[in-house]
């Protein structure tokens, strides 16, 4: 059975102050059922405000991207489970060692997940730094990691979802950044996708951000991006 509509979209909460993200949360929950705190927020409001975005009812995506030596990323994952948080990513170009440490310490309850190349890269972000491959090929590197070390998902741009798909099928749950309803601002994001877009293609789960959160009325926005999302997950031809 598909989760509902609401359950797939993540509200990014990137914004500066724990009012803010409050706000932002009790004003959206009707609409998604996850909120994600990301490096910025979580480092300026630190883990009270997690403990406050559940006392929403939203579930928690908290998104640390954590990439260390693998006992310190094993021990930061032990003590974010005490926060009660349902999504956590860690970064897969750690490796094996430390992708295989993180998933020895992560609970049932917890979804770990894998990020593979950020939306704001693209092919020249990877020869900059040396690597030859081009960004699928390099997602799907890295997605494959994840699955041997039994990450739960990862976190890759749209336009890698079906090529995730032919190398890992359903085995991992797809999270997809980068979502951005048609006509809106690019921002920083280079590889991106309409909410049906994605949907289609076989995302499980759509982060979107700044085109909800900064806009003049947030609930509208969120309420649109469902209803798009309904209208594809209600189609027999669509994933």
């Amino acid at each position: 059975m598909k989760p509902s509509s609401r359950d797939r979209l993540i509200i990014a909460l990137d914004v500066g102050t724990r009012a803010e993200a409050i706000s932002l949360a009790l004003t959206l929950v009707p609409f998604a059922g996850w909120m994600k705190i990301g490096l910025q927020l979580f480092s300026a409001e630190g883990p009270d405000l997690v403990r406050a975005i559940r006392e929403t009812g939203a579930n928690v995506f908290l998104d640390l991207k954590l990439h260390d030596i693998p006992n310190t990323v094993a021990r930061t994952v032990e003590s974010v489970v005490g926060l009660d948080v349902q999504m956590l990513t860690v970064h897969l170009s750690g490796g094996g060692e430390m992708v295989r440490a993180a998933v020895a310490v992560a609970p049932e309850g917890l979804l770990l997940l894998g990020v593979t190349v950020l939306t704001s890269a693209n092919s020249e972000t990877l020869r900059e730094i040396g690597m030859v491959e081009d960004v699928s090929r390099q997602v799907v590197r890295l997605a494959g990691i994840g699955a041997d070390c039994g990450i739960g998902g990862v976190v890759a741009g749209a336009q890698e979802i079906g090529a995730l798909r032919n190398a890992v099928g359903e085995s991992l749950k797809l999270i997809v950044p980068g979502i951005r309803p048609r006509g809106s601002e690019e921002h920083d994001q280079k590889r991106i996708m309409t909410p049906a877009e994605a949907i289609n293609a076989g995302a499980d789960y759509l982060v979107v951000g700044r085109p909800i959160t900064a806009a003049p009325e947030p609930a509208i926005a969120a309420r649109k991006i469902l209803q798009e999302i309904d209208s594809c997950v209600f189609r027999t031809d669509c994933h």
